[in-house]
């Protein structure tokens, strides 16, 4: 997954002419919230405003920062003193959000690496869910840890016994196939190890689940996918590096990765209950058909507002955010 995403020479996210989009026929394989509506970006920097202002700093750090248009949105709503800092993988992509974010000027920056020590508010949307996983396969006897390997012109799945578990340790059927997310976790425990004292915040927002939805038994297939073209499958091994490959987050593992590094869990929610505790109802009232059209796919129950949740972590975890202030469910996590 690491190789096919992103490879230098090939990876999903590191060709020059990725596209995201709203339709196939712009080339786009999917769309992402800031790409839906304008108002996502308006209605989160609400939240962010607050999140500076508690840290009393004035940066922004956004990871996977994509076509650049969460960043656009994010700067024409925020002060004009609040700078920004973009780290991404993709040289192709950073390429195309310098030139979306020229007029900007000085105010972004992008970072070759994280700094030693981090003041501002962190904001990672859809960056845990392509984060490369583990694939763990229950055979009825044993765990089996899904590998690669080559298969005459193409590839095919292989497994080989591993002393890997998934977090919950029964009530799965023989034949299940569920992720874990190593690397997901290590990313917020890197977090923790940055984020300055009493002066730092991380806003993550993905698709997922708590762990006892994510592990459920019903669930034999896991959460694996990919998208191409507006059109989902679960091969990850056909048209390698031609299409995105994603899992679902378990935000319990996430959660419990970052309180273990003393990073606290200071809300998760829904993005339609965040959204509406950020005002996004109000600025509803405000936008053309268009964009009431686009704000209702973030919040619709069978769009994004429920399947995309919101967690948010802090250096000082008795920080009480907006955001989460009505409907929080820290307790199902």
């Amino acid at each position: 997954m690491q190789l096919a995403l992103y490879a230098p020479e090939g990876g999903y996210y590191t060709q020059a002419g990725r596209v995201f989009g709203r339709l196939a026929g712009d080339g786009s394989d999917f769309i992402t919230a800031p790409e839906l509506s304008p108002l996502f970006g308006q209605t989160l920097a609400v939240q962010i405003a607050e999140a500076l202002a508690a840290t009393q700093t004035a940066c922004v750090y956004e990871f996977g920062a994509g076509s650049g248009a969460l960043a656009e949105q994010l700067l024409d709503a925020l002060p004009a003193e609040v700078h920004y800092a973009i780290l991404d993988v993709s040289g192709a992509l950073r390429a195309r959000q310098q030139q979306r974010l020229a007029r900007f000027g000085a105010r972004v920056r992008w970072l070759d690496a994280l700094p030693p020590a981090l003041e501002g508010v962190v904001v990672a949307n859809e960056v845990l869910d392509a984060m490369p996983v583990t694939l763990l396969h229950w055979d009825g006897a044993q765990w089996l840890e899904r590998g690669v390997v080559v298969a005459g012109d193409g590839f095919a799945f292989a497994d080989r016994p591993t002393a890997l578990r998934p977090p919950v340790a029964e009530g799965f059927a023989p034949g299940t196939t569920v992720e874990i997310h190593p690397q997901a976790e290590a990313f917020v425990r890197t977090l923790a190890a940055h984020l300055r004292a009493g002066r730092g915040a991380a806003l993550l927002i993905d698709y997922g689940f708590p762990e006892a939805e994510y592990y459920h038994p019903q669930r034999t297939g896991g959460t694996l996918m990919c998208h191409q073209g507006h059109r989902a499958d679960a091969d990850p091994l056909v048209d390698v590096g031609a299409k995105d490959i994603t899992a679902h987050v378990n935000f319990t593992g996430v959660a419990l990765a970052a309180q273990d590094a003393g990073l606290p869990v200071v809300g998760y929610t829904s993005q339609a209950r965040f959204l509406i505790n950020c005002g996004l109802v109000d600025r509803l009232a405000q936008a053309d058909a268009r964009g009431r059209a686009g704000a209702h796919a973030l919040m619709a129950e069978h769009e994004m507002g429920e399947l995309f949740k919101v967690l948010m972590l802090a250096t000082d975890g008795a920080y009480a955010p907006l955001g989460f202030a009505s409907g929080d469910r820290m307790h199902r996590l």
